[in-house]
């Protein structure tokens, strides 16, 4: 490594260094599957709340350097409350040695980003003097000083902005896709990364697709994948990602992956769900109809396999949450509600704020990231708890010990129902580690807080339209307060009201005028209409068995 001793900045980095030579390092994070759930050494679930850090751009250089230090950037994702990032590379770092061994500063150079060698100088100066590789194991080793658990994901071969069907990287044998050079790349990365213990599982391959796919070719080659990488570092996780840019995996229905290392439980499958993927259904259809559809196609696709005993891992998902795109702001809560009900491993997209360079534009913005453009803050505080709402595992080995019961999530908002503390016998949108434990039994049934339900206090009904949803001991059971699920979504929580009940007929829950309370209205865009939005009345009934801190079931 060379530094410019000369420099104020680089005698802070050698400080760092040598503190950091004496901190102590994260403890080895040794992860394997026991049926669908993602298990650590002593059989307790360990839920991947990820987000993804692209490295596979044509610099090969992470992104954000020049932008942020390293270490600010690793503390912010786990201030954040992601416990994991998936760090994505092009296989050509692992294989090309003419490629590896340039250092940050040259590569950057080469691509005229003299702009971004000026933050990184400032930010990183430590970095500019890396190869490529070495640029690469800092940031891992950054996030494993800050307990971030890294899944390495080989995105691409030729480094470039993924993904397009004639781009070269989509199938084995394409242009830019030799599979035996694929395969000795990730079993040198594999070796490389093997001591370091934050270094948790490899994803075989981001979005494979292209004319030539076919799952003949998916398992020679995938198969042969796996098994370059458990050979190198038996403690990692391998992960196989499906065809059509990681959106199919329901060839799996048929036949089985065959891996020598089956017995050792360390096999993770892999989808990715985007709003593009049904970009007209979410603009133009009824939202709860494309919705429904969605959530049986995800079973379809992959979902499938949680049942047949291995976990799933939704890689990628994202979305522009400035709130201009309407499929996307039909699809997130959707896409929030089926990861919460399947309690799913997850990785966002992305992390990032801005690019040094993508697609040809020096500092472009990334409006699906977490962070602002200049990677200081997040981009929106107020879309956070969507997304922080995934983040605590709700079901799973170590949490069996507390007997099942219902949540009332609210995916747009990633809030869920809790007691309003200043009546206790209403509700509002609240954090969802505060939320009351519900009994529920469907296709039907009265809505019990569990823990008074012995008492026979209190069950939830209905008031009338634009009323607050209330806790009551009175005829629980009767049409007021038997819930049952309205709509295609399953996410239309429903009451058959009284004739005679001011604003009758089928309402449902709501949120109120102030964002807050939960209030019943009639049932909205329970089909047909395309240009309704029903995300507001969605509450999503999820299954825990995590213990909750439960509030005392008075009535005032």
């Amino acid at each position: 490594m060379k530094l410019a001793l000369a420099s104020p900045r680089a005698a802070q980095f050698i400080l760092l260094v040598l503190l950091l030579v004496h901190r102590e390092r994260a403890a080895a994070v040794t992860l394997s599957t026991s049926s669908r759930w993602i298990v650590d050494e002593a059989g307790h679930r360990v839920k991947l709340a990820c987000v993804n850090w692209p490295s596979h751009l044509e610099p090969v250089v992470t992104e954000g350097l020049g932008r942020q230090p390293v270490g600010n950037i690793a503390t912010t994702i786990t201030a954040l409350g992601f416990n994991c990032v998936r760090l994505t590379y092009p296989i050509t770092l692992a294989t090309n040695a003419s490629l590896s061994s340039i250092t940050v500063r040259q590569s950057l150079l080469a691509h005229g980003l003299a702009e971004t060698i000026g933050g990184v100088e400032v930010n990183n100066p430590g970095f500019l003097d890396l190869t490529l590789i070495e640029s690469f194991k800092a940031v891992v080793n950054s996030l494993g000083e800050n307990n971030v658990m890294v899944i390495l994901d080989n995105h691409v071969s030729k480094p470039a902005w993924c993904c397009g069907n004639d781009d070269g990287n989509g199938f084995f044998g394409d242009r830019d896709f030799d599979p035996d050079v694929w395969v000795d790349g990730l079993g040198n990365m594999a070796t490389i990364f093997a001591g370091v213990p934050n270094v948790v599982g490899m994803s075989l391959r981001n979005e494979l697709r292209g004319p030539r796919q076919n799952s003949q070719d998916w398992y020679t080659y995938m198969q042969r994948g796996a098994e370059a990488v458990h050979a190198a570092n038996p403690r990692a996780l391998v992960i196989m990602g499906g065809l059509s840019y990681d959106y199919d995996l329901s060839f799996l229905d048929a036949m089985e992956v065959s891996v020598s290392f089956a017995a050792e439980n360390k096999l993770v499958f892999e989808l990715h769900w985007y709003s593009f993927s049904d970009a007209r259904a979410w603009e133009l259809e009824n939202a709860n109809e494309v919705c429904g559809r969605a959530a049986l196609d995800f079973a379809r696709r992959g979902g499938f396999l949680l049942s047949r005993g291995f976990p799933l891992f939704l890689s990628e998902f994202g979305a522009d949450f400035r709130g201009g795109d309407l499929k996307d702001n039909r699809y997130y809560p959707c896409a929030a509600a089926v990861a919460a009900e399947l309690d799913l491993d997850w990785a966002f997209w992305a992390l990032q704020g801005s690019y040094a360079l993508r697609q040809g534009v020096a500092g472009m913005d990334e409006v699906y990231g977490v962070l602002d453009w200049s990677w200081s803050k997040p981009r929106n505080e107020t879309v956070l708890p969507r997304i922080q709402a995934l983040q605590r595992p709700l079901q799973g080995p170590g949490y069996a010990e507390a007997l099942p019961y219902t949540v009332l999530f609210h995916p747009l908002t990633g809030l869920c129902a809790v007691r309003c503390a200043a009546t206790a016998t209403t509700l509002e949108l609240g954090p969802c580690n505060e939320t009351d434990a519900w009994a529920y039994a469907p296709p039907a049934s009265k809505l019990v807080l569990r823990d008074a339900a012995a008492a026979g206090l209190p069950c939830l009904r209905a008031e009338g339209r634009g009323q607050p949803a209330r806790l009551s001991a009175e005829a629980c059971g009767d049409a007021l307060s038997t819930w049952r699920l309205a709509s295609d979504s399953a996410m239309h929580v429903a009451v058959d009201a009284a004739p005679g009940l001011r604003g009758g007929g089928m309402l449902c829950l709501d949120v109120g005028a102030d964002g807050r309370s939960i209030v019943t209205n009639p049932c909205a865009c329970l089909r047909g209409d395309g240009g309704c939005d029903p995300e507001r009345q969605w509450f999503k009934l999820i299954t825990s068995t995590r213990r909750v801190a439960h509030k005392p079931a008075t009535l005032a």
